[in-house]
């Protein structure tokens, strides 16, 4: 199974007439955020495969929709305007819920590092929050599925691993602890920028293969049941 993985940057490449020849093979598209939702609908429009994303800590103004922010006329604010509650894409958001796609196990956790209190960002101890709410459904993925998580989605990089020394791309250490508990077989996040064809975008921690979704990387995954 392949998964085209985009993050941070409408890349070229994508966003072509060619992109149904360049990515025909593709089963499965997921963002790790940073992108505006047009982007997605071209995308998913094109190749006509399923793509799940979560926020960053830019492109945020939809976010209250999907987090189901809405005033009690039923309607969202979006930058202090309230507006009709739609979803401007037909991508399926994942921050902080766990799902099964085309038999993968996807978890999703965007968002970046607090570093100046902006929106979507968290502290060590928040994104740990977060993740409690993940494991009742992973624990059912174990007893039904014999794993918990075949790839967690996040945003910000684990610390150490593809992250940056600045405040802002620094990655996050409770990201360490999930792979090592949970064992995902991939973490696909954004965030941190390449600028060079040659830069690597992929780790290894544990059994967990870490990947730089920045552009785009297409990765090849197993079939699972």
């Amino acid at each position: 199974m392949k998964i085209l993985c985009v993050s941070d940057h409408i890349d070229p490449l994508v966003y072509s007439a060619s992109i149904k020849q360049r990515f025909a093979d593709v089963d499965l598209v997921l963002s790790a955020g940073d992108l505006p939702l047009s982007y997605y609908d071209f995308i998913m429009s094109t190749l006509n495969k399923p793509l799940l994303f979560v926020f960053g800590n830019h492109n945020l103004r939809y976010m209250p929709l999907y987090k189901g922010q809405v005033d009690s006329y039923g309607r969202g604010r979006l930058q202090g305007q309230a507006v009709d509650t739609y979803l401007p894409t037909g991508a399926t958001y994942v921050g902080t819920r766990v799902r099964r796609e085309k038999s993968l196990l996807v978890a999703g956790l965007g968002g970046s590092l607090w570093y100046n209190g902006g929106e979507n960002q968290y502290k060590e101890f928040q994104i740990a929050l977060r993740i409690l709410r993940l494991i009742p459904r992973m624990l059912y993925n174990k007893l039904r599925f014999g794993r918990y998580l075949d790839i967690l989605l996040t945003h910000a990089p684990p610390f150490g691993i593809q992250d940056q020394d600045d405040p802002c791309h620094r990655g996050f250490k409770t990201f360490l602890w999930f792979m090592r508990k949970f064992k995902p077989k991939y973490l696909v996040h954004g965030h941190t920028h390449l600028y060079s064809a040659s830069a690597p975008r992929m780790s290894n921690y544990e059994r967990t293969t870490v990947v730089n979704a920045y552009d785009h990387v297409v990765i090849d995954v197993e079939h699972l049941q």
